[in-house]
């Protein structure tokens, strides 16, 4: 005898999202684990719904299943999995490395508290075992090294040296290695530009907060001083062997001007020949926002979600959203004395470093960390039961349980626009329209 799809163990998924689009009879839905969204008749959603009661051999359970609109597991403990399994699977080393903590700017959002010093050659390597043991343990197919700071620029000759030590280690582990930088483009130069593609990066991150006068409002020189039209020309007059991601930060005194700056940067591209992209990324508090906010405005406010959900819409891809890095085994930030941390939003403050470079064996994680604390608060962020609001959330396949440092250290950070979906579902349900059509 034949049985109901019930009956054989389908039921509707837990991370559906639905919207109805505008002068349509249909009806969008996103799914978050499967990571899909498509249009659905009103004839499918009726189906749908009455799931329960539809032979197990109805053809539209295909469709549905194939979607992951309807599932035959428990997709929370499968999430849960998935979470342990990332904290501790080795594909990647991740390092993200601070050669200095000293910038050149004066930034009133930034989180960090510049101070003087470089790397040592003790240091470098000793960043350099670090690496060795982590690719040798994890039997990792790759290496993947984020310059950091500070303004790692200021410090040239450390990226060039440690690169050198890191790519050398890779090809011994037969691992690939990639490199990226996030520097504020103030200190490129061509000498520049060229040493950092011979180190193997790829792609830099450099933001600008908007055109003229209102990117010099926040991105300043330490001391005073504009540095847009610096920054511009070096990216507009400098041949880059590497991808520029710019940001935008979003706070409330700029955030009408994103249409104006995505604009410049398309030109810039054109007129320069570099690979250059816009993306925005809004401001979220910390310290230093919080304290300098009113006078700025530097937070946007619950709205936010308007200008947040467009960005996101388009990073969406299929699959379910990965866990921070903060939450990872392989991966590790270094400060320019060698010590070691979770999360970048953390290398300026030692009281969160959980052990040094020159000891911290990932073969023997927590004995050989001088604060196993901080190393273990992080790996578990990752896993959603610790919280039950996030367990019960449809959008946990996407957020992962937010960020693991606001979680730690502030409070938990929920998607801004996690209470009117139907604004996520129809914004991605517009992006992928408009893909099709070109």
């Amino acid at each position: 005898m034949s049985r109901t799809a019930r009956e054989a163990g389908w039921h509707i998924s837990r991370y559906n999202l639905a919207a109805p689009i505008p002068d349509s009879d249909k009806t969008a839905i996103v799914n978050l684990f499967a990571g899909t969204c498509g249009a659905y008749s009103r004839a499918e959603l009726y189906l749908l719904s009455e799931l329960g009661k539809l032979d197990e051999n109805h053809p539209i359970l295909k469709r549905f299943s194939e979607r992951g609109l309807i599932v035959n597991f428990d997709e929370r403990a499968a999430l849960d999995a998935l979470g342990r399994m990332d904290c501790s699977f080795g594909n990647t080393v991740d390092l993200t490395i601070c050669p200095t903590m000293g910038c050149n700017f004066d930034c009133p959002y930034c989180f960090e508290s510049h101070r003087a010093g470089r790397m040592s050659e003790k240091t470098i390597s000793e960043v350099a075992g670090l690496a060795a043991r982590m690719l040798k343990v994890s039997c990792a197919q790759r290496l993947n090294v984020t310059w950091f700071g500070g303004e790692p620029l200021l410090a040239p000759d450390i990226i060039e040296d440690l690169s050198g030590r890191l790519m050398s280690l890779a090809a011994l582990a037969r691992a690939q290695y990639t490199a990226s930088i996030i520097t504020n483009g103030y200190l490129i130069t061509p000498s520049i530009a060229e040493m950092l593609g011979r180190c193997g990066v790829t792609e830099a991150q450099v933001t600008l907060d908007g055109v003229g006068a209102d990117h010099d409002q926040t991105r300043r020189l330490a001391g005073g001083g504009a540095t847009f039209e610096r920054i511009t020309d070096n990216l507009r007059s400098i041949k880059l062997p590497f991808a520029v991601r710019v940001r935008h930060n979003i706070h409330e005194a700029n955030r009408d001007r994103i249409p104006a700056l995505k604009a410049f940067v398309e030109e810039l591209a054109r007129e320069s020949g570099n690979h250059l992209t816009y993306y925005s990324a809004e401001v979220s508090g910390n310290d230093a926002s919080d304290d300098r906010g009113s006078e700025l405005r530097l937070l946007c406010t619950d709205d936010a979600g308007d200008v947040v959900v467009k960005r996101d819409a388009l990073a969406f891809s299929k699959g379910r959203g990965t866990f921070c890095g903060a939450s990872r085994l392989y991966s590790v930030g270094v400060d320019e004395t060698g010590r070691l941390f979770k999360c970048w939003e953390d290398v300026d403050k030692t009281e969160h470093s959980f052990g040094a470079a020159s000891v911290w064996d990932p073969a023997d994680p927590i004995t050989t960390a001088d604060r196993p604390d901080q190393l273990t608060a992080y790996l578990n962020t990752g896993l959603p039961l610790s919280d039950s609001e996030c367990w019960e959330c449809a959008w946990l396949p996407a957020c992962s349980c937010g960020c693991p440092n606001k979680r730690l250290y502030y409070a938990k950070q929920c998607l801004p626009y996690r209470n009117t979906p139907e604004k996520y579902v129809l914004a991605l349900y517009e992006r992928m329209r408009n893909e099709k059509a070109e």
